[in-house]
């Protein structure tokens, strides 16, 4: 009897040309699969909530696969990680419905971007925040998210190559946190265009540090041309936190 699978995936994506399998590059998605046929001697194919950049890491990034194999649910977990480099876990397996899709039953995401303003360049976290040691306007950032809260075309904030028939995306909440040494900002969306939160943070900290305006968020996304926007921000500081149902 087929069984549809779903696991919780945690990765550090440095090492990986993103998630999505491609030829002589090692991804995330290739290395799921390959554990996979090691497990049980089935080529089994892995649908993911979403698929995150090379050098992009993950602590809640969801996939899904079917398998006729008799394994107990609470084993796929460690048959899996058993098979997988130490810069991947499956965090949770579970047993879904077999209508359950990891893409399109997925109602929203929540990406979290870290950034480090230490004045010395970090070490051990180098692949893990952006080091952006500038004085940055907390209060002028917040002001800028607030514009993008809403369903809005954020063709402006989408990466190069990227093809998409509908730039539409409902942008549900934004939060920033920060002290003298850390600034995160969150966003939570129903859907992301490619490079979409890196470009937002690009620009974001380009309010912080003057060269915008924080009302210049609803000209950028009127003007829909990625060069109204910021830059976009390097792949490390960004993390899939989480998939919601």
């Amino acid at each position: 009897m087929m069984s549809t699978i779903k696991l919780t995936i945690e990765y550090d994506g440095t090492a990986y040309a993103g998630w999505q399998r491609q030829p002589n590059q090692p991804t995330i998605q290739a290395a799921i699969e390959t554990a996979l046929t090691r497990i049980t001697q089935q080529h089994i194919s892995v649908i993911a909530a979403g698929r995150t950049d090379a050098g992009v890491h993950a602590r809640g990034q969801v996939a899904s696969f079917q398998s006729d194999k008799p394994i107990p649910i609470h084993k796929w977990r460690l048959a899996i990680n058993s098979a997988l480099p130490h810069d991947i876990s499956v965090v949770s397996s579970e047993q879904v419905p077999e209508s359950f899709h990891a893409r399109y039953s997925a109602k929203e995401k929540l990406y979290e971007y870290r950034i480090s303003r230490h004045p010395a360049r970090p070490a051990i976290d180098r692949n893990r925040v952006w080091h952006l040691p500038y004085d940055l306007d907390i209060p002028a950032i917040r002001q800028a998210m607030s514009g993008l809260i809403g369903c809005h075309d954020f063709t402006s904030f989408q990466g190069p190559r990227a093809s998409t028939s509908d730039p539409m995306c409902v942008v549900s909440q934004v939060s920033l946190s920060s002290d003298l040494m850390s600034l995160i900002i969150q966003i939570q969306a129903n859907r992301f265009l490619k490079q979409m939160v890196r470009a937002i943070i690009g620009t974001l900290t380009e309010v912080g540090r003057h060269k915008r305006s924080p009302d210049s968020i609803q000209d950028i996304l009127q003007a829909k041309d990625r060069r109204a926007a910021g830059e976009t921000a390097p792949p490390q500081g960004l993390y899939l936190l989480q998939v919601l149902y």
